[in-house]
């Protein structure tokens, strides 16, 4: 049986046994990752894997069931035993509900590669990462780490309402971190983040990151942290670079505009949000320079594809339009409950999970200024980069970061060192004292973002640039 033949038939027996709408995915997923350590390959790993996964209507229950096996028989098999699921849980359920409409399509599409990071020689990447980590302990690193990911998944899709979608996403990234400890204390420095820098590309993307060119300059910059001031502690203007701002969006944003979260579907384990869908349109969340989008669209970056899960094409749409909520993170049912006329932020993680509404690149857009004059224009502040710690209350309001590494700002100057940076605020309000945004955008990958029971690891992606936000409590009171 073809990829396609397999998700037809799963469909068909799920209406045979009852289902009013089915769809199944066929996908199959190889992972490859290397990770070294001060200048010796650590661990390869390399899986594959195959299977389908199908999802069942009945009434206002979804009920799902996946195999690893492509075969006409076990296909079958798999669609009535989703539509037997729906139907016990219709038994205690509300009335039916409906789907957003979605055109049926036939359709491929491909994520963007110059070089299939699969085909690159291992021995190619080993040395990459040798090199690299072997440099950071030569410039003072008692520990240096490096890693590169890659995923390449295939999937094919068939819904009861006539898609049929096939699809080719590859996706990779790396990193390095170079650790230093001293006398009661510890710190690190990242390159490009914390976690590396991954995308919807080719090994190019990887090759265009350099790791060993910056590998001593981190090494160095980690070492020097140790002699380095605490962040003194109050209120100040603080500016944030592109990586740290990426993380914010990405925990006091992208999360809080999920809508499943917002209707109270995700309480059970990531909690719930904040915002009140009687809102929406209307709430201030932000300053007028905060202009938050959806896009699946970009090219290149992690939360990029064709279509979501659902079938629903990617579509660009406003989250927060001029520091004003007027958009969310959706899927067909939970649109519809919401009386809204989109989906399109459906996925799942692999075959054998039920697809979920996910972040996909949600974004800041670009600002008048560069950072130089960001910094120009401060008197008196401190500007933070690389996330190191995170923590946010499960609302997704209150939150608190701490960042690798501190510079102090004085008289429009980029200043001393300093070490243990840390910020913390109410989403909201921090939002609304953005004052400057720089232009300079980097859709920076999270290949990590946890959701879900069973969980579910995403890749998202955040465009980001570095911002000045006012009267920020920072630093850690004695």
């Amino acid at each position: 049986m073809s990829h396609f033949d397999a998700a037809t038939a799963a469909v068909q027996a799920a209406l045979d046994a009852g289902a009013r709408y089915a769809d199944a995915r066929v996908m199959h997923r190889r992972y490859e990752s290397m990770s070294a350590r001060n200048g010796d390959i650590e661990e390869l790993s390399q899986n594959e894997d195959a299977g389908i996964g199908v999802r069942a209507l009945v009434g206002s229950s979804w009920g799902f069931y996946a195999v690893p096996d492509l075969s006409d028989g076990a296909a079958r098999a798999a669609g009535g035993r989703a539509a037997e699921i729906a139907a016990a849980s219709a038994r205690v359920a509300g009335p039916g509900v409906d789907l957003v409409p979605a055109e049926a399509v036939t359709a491929s599409w491909a994520s963007p590669c110059e070089s299939d990071p699969l085909s690159v020689a291992l021995s190619d990447k080993g040395d990459m990462l040798a090199h690299a980590t072997k440099t950071m302990r030569e410039h003072g690193s008692d520990v240096a780490e490096g890693l590169y990911q890659i995923w390449d998944t295939s999937k094919w899709f068939v819904s009861s309402e006539g898609h049929r979608i096939d699809q080719h996403i590859r996706e990779c990234g790396a990193g390095i971190s170079a650790t230093v400890i001293g006398d009661g204390e510890t710190q690190r420095r990242s390159y490009p983040s914390y976690r590396g820098q991954y995308g919807t590309r080719g090994w190019e993307l990887v090759a265009g990151l350099d790791l060993e060119a910056h590998a001593g300059r981190i090494a160095e910059e980690a070492r020097e942290l140790l002699a380095a001031p605490l962040c003194p502690a109050g209120e100040t203007t603080l500016i944030l670079g592109g990586e740290q701002l990426a993380l914010q969006i990405h925990e006091s944003v992208g999360h809080a505009i999920e809508l499943d979260r917002i209707l109270g579907w995700e309480a059970a384990f990531a909690g719930t949000s904040w915002l009140d869908l009687n809102q929406l349109g209307t709430l201030h969340y932000g300053s007028e320079l905060m202009n938050i989008t959806i896009d699946p669209t970009i090219p290149g970056a992690l939360g990029s594809f064709g279509f979501d899960d659902e079938g629903t094409p990617a579509t660009k749409r406003d989250a927060v339009r001029g520091g004003r909520w007027v958009g969310v993170l959706a899927g067909r049912d939970s649109a519809a409950v919401a009386g809204l006329d989109y989906g399109g932020s459906v996925r799942a993680d692999g075959w054998g999970r039920l697809p979920m509404v996910r972040m996909t690149n949600v974004g800041l857009e670009p600002g008048p200024h560069t950072l130089d004059e960001i910094i120009a224009a401060t008197d008196d502040g401190v500007l933070m980069d690389i996330n190191r710690s995170w923590s946010i209350d499960d609302r997704r309001l209150n939150f608190q970061f701490g960042c690798e590494i501190g510079w102090e700002i004085k008289n429009g100057r980029r200043g001393r060192m300093l070490r243990n940076p840390t910020y913390t605020g109410i989403g909201p309000v921090f939002w609304r004292s953005m004052d400057m945004l720089s232009s300079e955008t980097v859709a920076w990958g999270t290949p990590n973002c946890g959701k879900g029971q069973p969980g579910q690891v995403g890749h998202t992606g955040h465009p980001a640039a570095p911002a000045r936000f006012t009267n920020v409590r920072v630093g850690v009171r004695a």
